[in-house]
């Protein structure tokens, strides 16, 4: 399919998916209520002439999947977008600022649900000339945590069939009209946990009555600090963070428990696999040296989000043809994270980022950020990007 021409309409909608980025920003939904932006893009999609839409995921109405049936045969490629917003206060003076109180897309998921709407316009205007199928995947509560919606829609079968997956995050990191992408881990993954101490209490003045839980907190704190320096290699990236430590009630009094929780993020599956049992044996062995009990809650959130190095090389081709050479950028590392890891632990997957970044119009500033803005002229090229990524993709013979 001719690269130039997807370029050509990419920019002919320009208008349009400015109109529709800011009419989602207007109108943000928090995860798992996406209703209204749902019932939008299965109109537009139908109005298009996608085939198998399925509106409402995870037993809501929210979420949409739609295909894209090419007149030739070929492979079948999914991209996905995020469509919720956050529970924040806008504070932007622009026209289009949220109308509804404290709730904005402060990190692009307005943008991400735009794009995906010109990709399929892009696409369904040249569908004889398509090959295999490309599905459309626009995904409710990315920023929900435990709760989020990427292992929802897959285990609902969006994934069925699909040879492999692309998608874009707009990143306030990086200059407006650059594309960033990386092979292997891309971001990081983020698990939470919650220890509990539990000791004896009594009086502050009689410590040897006691057992006490909070020197015990002190020693599991800092000796958990070891564990990145001295378990794993110093050429992987481990961040092991204390956010919260809550213990006792009044000064002379030593108190029954105290409670420690923090957040761990790693680029290694193998290595994000291990640290709870590592966390374990450090907690259980301070606490029996001091006498405590401890009792370790892990929770894994999102996993590491890894770039198949096949599908990404592809991906950087054709950003390449789009951005030009000079503006594709081998990027470090993010340490956030995102759902979209999910999709990559079944299919091949390649994700990149969108710069955005353009202080004169207002988007230098950082994702979830209540001054959080969009540089609406980069997000023509982001559209190019995944419907050339698609087109050809889905033209490949193997992936």
């Amino acid at each position: 399919m001719n690269m130039s021409s997807i370029i050509e309409k990419a920019n002919a909608l320009s208008g349009k998916i400015t109109e529709l980025r800011r009419k989602f920003h207007a109108n943000p939904e928090l995860p798992w209520q996406e209703k209204e932006t749902s019932l939008f893009v299965e109109e537009y999609l139908r109005n298009l002439g996608l085939e198998n839409i399925k509106r409402g995921f995870g037993g809501t109405e929210c979420g949409v999947m739609a295909d894209l049936k090419g007149a030739k045969s070929g492979r079948c490629v999914a991209l996905r977008g995020d469509i919720d917003a956050l529970p924040l206060e806008e504070e932007n003076d622009v026209p289009y600022r949220s109308t509804r109180s404290g709730v904005m897309h402060a990190c692009g998921h307005d943008a991400h649900t735009a794009v995906l709407l010109a990709v399929a316009e892009i696409l369904s205007s040249m569908k004889e000339e398509l090959c295999g199928t490309v599905r459309f995947l626009f995904q409710p509560a990315e920023e929900a945590g435990m709760h989020s919606g990427a292992p929802k829609m897959i285990e609902e079968g969006v994934l069925d069939g699909v040879d492999a997956i692309g998608g874009l995050h707009v990143w306030a990191l990086l200059e407006s009209g650059k594309l960033g992408y990386r092979t292997g881990p891309i971001m990081a993954s983020a698990d939470i946990w919650d220890l509990k101490i539990q000791g004896k209490g009594g009086h502050g003045a009689m410590p040897h009555n006691a057992v006490d839980p909070t020197v015990t907190a002190a020693t599991v704190i800092s000796t958990l600090q070891t564990v990145v320096s001295r378990e794993i290699d110093p050429l992987e990236t481990v961040v092991l963070s204390v956010g919260k430590l809550e213990a006792g009630t009044a000064v002379n009094i030593i108190p029954d428990t105290a409670r420690v929780a923090g957040n761990v993020r790693t680029t290694n599956r193998e290595i994000r696999g291990r640290m709870e049992g590592i966390m374990k044996r450090v907690a259980d062995g301070i606490c029996a040296a001091m006498r405590c009990t401890a009792e370790l809650t892990y929770t894994p959130i999102y996993p590491v989000t890894v770039n198949d190095p096949v599908v990404t090389g592809f991906m950087r081709s054709v950003a390449v043809d789009v951005f030009g050479g000079e503006n594709v950028k081998e990027l470090p590392v993010a340490m956030g994270s995102e759902d979209y890891s999910y999709y990559g632990e079944k299919v091949p997957a390649a994700y990149v980022f969108l710069g955005i970044a353009d202080e004169t119009k207002g988007s230098g500033n950082q994702h979830h950020n209540p001054k959080f803005n969009v540089d609406d002229e980069a997000l023509p090229k982001g559209a190019a990007l995944l419907a050339g990524f698609a087109a050809r993709f889905t033209a490949r013979e193997s992936a």
